[in-house]
């Protein structure tokens, strides 16, 4: 799979890759509406693939939804409304009600007409699942609350190490769904602009995409001189 971050420039670059058959990651998802837009993209890129004529059966496509990175943005927020006691609680409520919007996405009529061609649902991908919150001294805060079916997991060694050690399998992304819902209520109520904090994050992860990118063609760039002046 190709990487393409889930902005809104990004989201027209994943219809065109999943109408031309190429896999895509969209990655760098922090809100439950652009995550609703990444799978728009790519239904109607499948749509227009199978409207080409062109099979639709080999594609696979995730959507990286980021956690902890939500977390530790959202953290000092609550605490200034008053909300500690939501403090590590955000990310998991908007991982739960995402997955609720993947189950209504991919079982309406229009999904169906393309599953029937043999399209594969985009699979929700849990990424940034280590605890960078020193608060919480469990490293499988977020991995247990994520198990769900059809969702793919990117653990570091020392959380897979945590979780191997006193990890608790079971699937939980269905669990505790009116607490989800009341979680993001809460904030909303607060005042605090979920929209506004989803689109910092965002760009503070396209910054840190950039700046190896761009060491990557300076190193490039310095190696294609050495090889002229040879």
């Amino acid at each position: 799979m190709i990487k393409i971050p889930g902005t809104e420039s990004g989201l027209i670059a994943t219809q065109t890759a999943i109408s031309e058959g190429i896999n895509v990651n969209v990655t760098l998802l922090f809100g439950l509406d652009r995550y609703e837009a990444t799978t728009e993209a790519y239904i109607s890129g499948l749509e227009k693939r199978a409207a080409d004529g062109l099979s639709i059966d080999h594609i696979s496509s995730v959507a990286s939804f980021f956690l902890s990175r939500i977390d530790i943005l959202f953290d000092p927020f609550l605490d200034d409304k008053g909300l500690g006691e939501l403090r590590g609680e955000v990310a998991i409520a908007s991982a739960k009600l995402a997955y609720q919007t993947y189950e209504r996405v991919f079982s309406t009529d229009r999904w169906k007409a393309l599953g029937a061609k043999g399209a594969v649902p985009k699979r929700l991908l849990w990424a940034s699942t280590s605890n960078k919150n020193p608060a919480f001294t469990d490293n499988t805060h977020y991995v247990e609350a994520q198990i769900g079916d059809s969702t793919v997991n990117t653990l570091p060694m020392e959380t897979l190490e945590a979780y191997h050690d006193h990890g608790n399998p079971a699937s939980r992304l269905k669990a505790d769904l009116d607490k989800a819902i009341e979680v993001m209520a809460r904030v909303k109520a607060a005042g605090i602009d979920m929209v506004a904090v989803a689109k910092q994050l965002e760009e503070e992860g396209i910054e840190k995409f950039n700046q190896p990118f761009q060491k990557l063609l300076g190193a490039i760039e310095i190696q294609k001189q050495g090889n002229q002046s040879d």
